[in-house]
């Protein structure tokens, strides 16, 4: 398991330093994100926008939104079914044939997205 330090911001000086580190992993199409509060209550959600300059080609990474689905998934207490979909998505950017532009690929999000999907189906 890898364990990442937690960082807390105001909003303006959160936005920045979030933009900032998400250049050290890939870019802002693989950055996670969750918002804790009182009493276990928490959103997650990606560091990026809606990327609508991408939507119309099927351009936009959704990488980021999986990595806070799993964030999200574990807060449940549902970490086999993270499990699963973190293996299949580390699997299909590690091997780098189906990806989209942002991770060097031509891949539309469809095309990765259904490559995670079948990883998850055959168990990878």
């Amino acid at each position: 398991k890898q364990w990442y330090q937690r960082r807390v911001a105001i909003t303006a000086g959160g936005d920045i330093f979030s933009d900032l580190t998400a250049g050290l992993i890939g870019g802002l199409g693989l950055a996670p994100s969750g918002n804790m509060g009182k009493d276990g209550i928490a959103i997650f959600e990606a560091v990026h926008g809606t990327a609508d300059d991408l939507t119309d080609r099927n351009a936009g990474n959704p990488t980021a939104l999986l990595m806070s689905a799993l964030m999200m998934l574990r807060h449940m207490e549902l970490g086999s079914y993270a499990d699963k979909i973190e293996k299949a998505t580390l699997e299909t950017i590690q091997e780098g044939k189906i990806v989209t532009g942002d991770i060097g690929g031509t891949a539309t999000n469809p095309e990765y997205t259904a490559e995670i999907c079948r990883k998850i189906r055959e168990g990878s």
